[in-house]
């Protein structure tokens, strides 16, 4: 039997032909048919059909699709909406050997990459290394992981030593996120190395930063927007050489990452906002360990704050709005869409003229073409021209046949007089 046809479907004889000749002993085992095409590498739970044995959650199975071709083999979660997670195409079962094949080949895709700085970085970045939801970060001598389903806490576990081997690292910290975990039925956990420590500092773009693994989000820090910072940096830089004064504005702050690279590029004043009262005693102090006076942190909701800041007329050189995840299913879709457009219509007119915008969406559900229709309505009568569209750096490697793995999208504006 050929395991491998043709992704696209095929016409209604080949589709008869396929059902009518498949012979289930030719399966490999144990497996399961799904109910129509494979569209990803995730299988929500009602796409699921025939079973040649019922799986147990963590257990490997083979996945067919409904005209009998295979698909590549899946971890099982019983309990999960997302009922199971491909890890490879290859007909070959994966072991133990392949886990730790897949994680040292991960650490060094990064090792290998000039634009990708050794010490803090994304190693494993879920489906774009083939760890299904699983995130690990690099700080140091740390590795921080977060995993979004039980069945990867087992695989981190076995995997990372082969991690410290590779990288030159010692400790761990690996949590489970709390929501996907009550949603699967399972308790959050937090598992750490011995003696590992419970604040990370680490350096970016001649910055010192401490970030705490009890009350940060996610990893602590967000690498994801390392390169995005550097720009803001070096446009912030520009705009200082042609004499200009700048004020910058940063929405959604956490501890002040933007913020604090635009103050040390030379802006005169930054405000940081964020509703996160331990996000922004961390911001404080990274600003006072750096030296930055001119970063100011402000405790409020953005959406009421941005009203405020509007009412009084206030304007700013740049303007950032990095907001959490407003999308986090398809079912909260409209109302997610409705927060982009509202947080950014407020934000709008809080831009000079002549000023920048920078927008940024972190949801993989919310394309770049739906943030720029959204940022499109929001801007109203303003004109305004995108300059730039970036995202992760090359350490967040995305998988063709999953696009909700780019989930961080960024549009650089500007406002003209």
């Amino acid at each position: 039997m050929n395991l491998y046809r043709r992704n696209s479907a095929p016409d209604e004889s080949a589709r008869r032909f396929n059902r009518e000749s498949v012979d289930a002993s030719d399966r490999i085992e144990p497996w399961i048919e799904l109910i129509g095409p494979m569209r990803g590498p995730r299988v929500w739970n009602d796409d699921c059909g025939k079973w040649s044995e019922r799986p147990e959650t963590g257990d490997l199975i083979a996945v067919y699709d409904s005209y009998g071709s295979y698909r590549g083999w899946a971890m099982y979660h019983h309990r999960s909406r997302i009922r199971l997670r491909v890890v490879t195409r290859s007909t070959e079962r994966p072991t133990d050997a392949w886990w730790h094949a897949k994680a040292e080949a991960s650490a060094m895709r990064r090792l290998d990459d000039p634009c990708i700085p050794e010490d803090v970085c994304r190693i494993i970045n879920a489906e774009g290394d083939d760890f299904p939801a699983l995130m690990v970060d690099r700080y140091g001598d740390t590795l921080v992981a977060v995993a979004y389903t039980s069945t990867m806490i087992g695989i981190f576990e076995m995997i990372v030593p082969t991690l410290h081997k590779v990288l030159g690292t010692k400790h761990y910290h690996l949590s489970s996120d709390h929501k996907t975990a009550k949603a699967e039925g399972d308790r959050p956990i937090v598992l750490t190395s011995e003696d590992c420590p419970t604040t990370l500092r680490f350096e970016e773009g001649g910055i010192k930063y401490e970030a705490s693994l009890a009350d940060g989000h996610k990893t602590g820090f967000f690498c994801d927007q390392r390169d995005n910072r550097r720009l803001l940096g070096e446009l912030v830089a520009n705009m200082t050489k042609q004499g200009k004064k700048v004020e910058v504005l940063d929405v959604c702050s956490y501890t002040g990452g933007f913020g604090m690279q635009a103050a040390k590029a030379g802006a005169a004043a930054v405000h940081c906002i964020d509703l996160d009262e331990k996000a922004i005693a961390m911001g404080k102090r990274n600003a006072n360990i750096n030296q930055l006076p001119k970063v100011k942190f402000t405790h409020a909701d953005a959406f009421s704050y941005l009203r405020t800041l509007g009412q009084n007329d206030m304007q700013y050189d740049v303007v950032i709005v990095d907001p959490p995840k407003f999308v986090p299913s398809r079912r909260e879709y409209d109302e997610g869409q409705g927060k982009y457009h509202d947080i950014n219509k407020l934000a709008f007119p809080l831009v000079k003229p002549g000023g920048f915008f920078i927008s940024c969406s972190c949801s993989g559900l919310f394309s770049m073409t739906e943030l720029t229709e959204t940022l499109r309505k929001a801007a109203r009568a303003r004109k305004v021209r995108i300059i730039r569209e970036s995202g992760a750096g090359s350490d967040h490697p995305i998988r063709l046949d999953f696009p909700e793995g780019r989930y961080l999208k960024t549009v650089w504006m500007k406002l003209d007089d």
